[in-house]
């Protein structure tokens, strides 16, 4: 049987919220989770039986005692809490962001600092598949990353140690993935809203789409007006975006980078 491992929660959304009880699942006892407000602390702390703790900044002294501190707010609230709280000596805390360098805990020497990252996007009412999700991983101790280590292989088939480096390139690949792919097909909505189309026209286009673009070079499985170069129809988007000119920016923009990657018309592949 796994360890069960005890683990308090520094924050309570949408990370949060799906990774208490998934831990929970897991095996693993979350003993307290903190959020500046009482109601989202609770919110998540209570199914779970948890210490909920609210307030400005952390007060670990008022919640049990955890192996695992899993500090899960925004990136731009992280060193902010991470300096307020009131750590145990040599504790052990882990930022779950993909942008932050693990040299965030540097400013903290009482701490022992690491990565869990689960790549993945995390919205309300939507159910994680998580033993198929890549967990990441950065430690700056080996009892640390063993700890973490144990923590994501309850959870998922894929852990991988990522440095600092390298995550945050992941970081940018999966906003360029997921973040601006949903703005893209959000813009894609509105055209048609527009058209008076139903918005499911595209959905058997984008489902062919990413199916390939998962099981093919991407680059290479290009179509469009852009890659053969089609001037005319290119401008016949152009002009029927003109109500729109920052959309009509972004196209010229996508155009662009599309036939920069892109081999040059007539050119043979390797």
């Amino acid at each position: 049987m796994p360890v069960s491992i005890k683990i308090a929660l520094l924050g309570a959304g949408r990370v949060a919220a799906q990774l208490a009880p998934a831990l929970a699942r897991a095996g693993h006892r979350v003993v307290a989770v903190w959020s500046r407000q009482a109601a989202t602390a609770q919110a998540v702390a209570g199914p779970l039986g948890a210490v909920a703790l609210h307030g400005p900044a952390p007060d670990l002294r008022l919640a049990p005692a955890a192996d695992l501190y899993l500090l899960a707010v925004p990136d731009d609230a992280a060193a902010q809490v991470l300096a307020a709280a009131q750590w145990p000596a040599g504790a052990l805390v882990a930022h779950t962001s993909g942008a932050l360098p693990l040299a965030v805990f540097a400013t903290q020497p009482a701490v022992r600092g690491g990565v869990f990252y689960p790549l993945q996007t995390f919205s309300p009412g939507r159910a994680i598949e998580w033993p198929q999700l890549p967990l990441c991983l950065e430690a700056a101790d080996a009892a640390g990353l063993a700890v973490l280590r144990q923590v994501a292989a309850s959870l998922s088939q894929r852990v991988l140690l990522v440095a600092t480096a390298q995550r945050q390139q992941l970081h940018v690949a999966a906003v360029f993935a997921s973040n601006f792919t949903n703005h893209l097909l959000g813009l894609a909505d509105a055209l048609l809203a527009e058209a008076h189309l139903p918005a499911d026209l595209l959905n058997p286009l984008v489902r062919e789409t990413v199916d390939k673009a998962l099981h093919n070079p991407p680059f290479r499985v290009q179509t469009g007006p852009a890659i053969r170069h089609d001037a005319a129809t290119i401008a016949t988007h152009t002009a029927a975006l003109a109500a729109h000119p920052r959309w009509q920016a972004l196209y010229a923009q996508l155009t662009a980078s599309i036939q920069a990657t892109a081999p040059a018309p007539g050119a043979k592949e390797d």
